[in-house]
């Protein structure tokens, strides 16, 4: 099996985590490809590993039969990013703190390396958000998995965003910002805005304002084939646009628009694995005694 590789740079204390994840992919004689950044953090660290090649920026389809994140949940967005619309599905292994994407804990390494190289696992399509704007701010990458934000920038006065609908005027969020959440990013920065947790292959977004003004607006659910525009204005002429950890800084009149993007991401899920259990393990969802 062909196995593409992505990480962070990563802590001493991580090494031997990363040595391991080689050793038992190595000893499964898997082809390896690693990306660039990867390399260059593991030439840094002292850490030599056998390997087939090295990819840029990007993957190609068929140029590997799946990619591993190692690493936390940013991680795994960064591999979003390189694995683009390839088709390769992505499996996160957890070497940070919650690993809400990174779903494979090290501890059970083995097993879901097992499953990996037996192709006993299933691939879960996940909805990305496409932003358009009349100024390339992020360039081939203007998409996300998470959200898309608008937000004031530092200690600024809240901004206001006048917010349409495929066209028809919704609201004017007077805020610190606002938030279009894919139902993958639900169970982020959209959840600690209050939004509701989505179930990851509902096709709909969630608009939620970031600390409103007027309390008499609420995280709103549209069907993901709605257009969202927005005009943004404040006290001061710049504010920050963001899709899931990337920011961009831009100034008022610029055009912003925001759909479901044409190509999806593939997510790994191992068996005995799903999305519920997930929530409660993680984040501890219906937490309670009395079950």
């Amino acid at each position: 099996m062909k196995i593409a590789i992505h990480s962070r740079a990563f802590a001493p204390n991580k090494q031997p985590f990363i040595k391991e994840i080689f050793r038992e992919l190595e000893r499964r004689k898997a082809v390896l490809l690693l990306s660039e950044d990867f390399q260059k953090h593991l030439q840094n660290s002292g850490i030599e590993i056998v390997h087939q090649g090295v990819f840029r920026k990007f993957l190609h389809p068929k140029e590997a039969d799946l990619m591993l994140s190692l690493g936390g949940d940013g991680t795994f967005l960064e591999s979003v990013m390189l694995a683009r619309d390839s088709g390769i599905p992505i499996l996160g292994i957890n070497l940070g703190r919650l690993g809400f994407l990174a779903t494979l804990n090290i501890g059970h390494l083995q097993r879901g390396l097992d499953a990996v190289m037996n192709n006993e696992f299933g691939v879960e399509e996940r909805t990305l958000i496409r932003l358009t704007t009349d100024r390339a701010i992020f360039g081939k990458n203007s998409f996300g998995l998470n959200e898309f934000t608008i937000t004031k920038r530092d200690i600024a006065s809240m901004i206001v965003v006048h917010t349409y609908i495929n066209g028809e005027y919704l609201n004017s969020y007077w805020a610190d910002g606002l938030i279009v959440s894919t139902p993958t990013g639900s169970t982020g920065y959209c959840l600690s805005a209050g939004g509701p947790v989505v179930m990851p292959h509902s096709q709909n977004f969630v608009i939620a304002p970031i600390s409103p003004h007027n309390l008499n607006v609420r995280p709103l659910v549209v069907s993901d084939d709605s257009v969202i525009t927005f005009e943004t204005e404040g006290r001061t002429d710049t504010f920050l646009v963001s899709l899931d950890s990337r920011s961009r800084i831009v100034t008022s009149g610029i055009q912003l628009e925001v759909r479901k993007c044409e190509f999806p991401t593939k997510m790994v899920r191992l068996p005995n694995e799903n999305f519920l259990k997930t929530l409660r393990l993680k984040v501890n969802w219906g937490l309670d005694s009395r079950n």
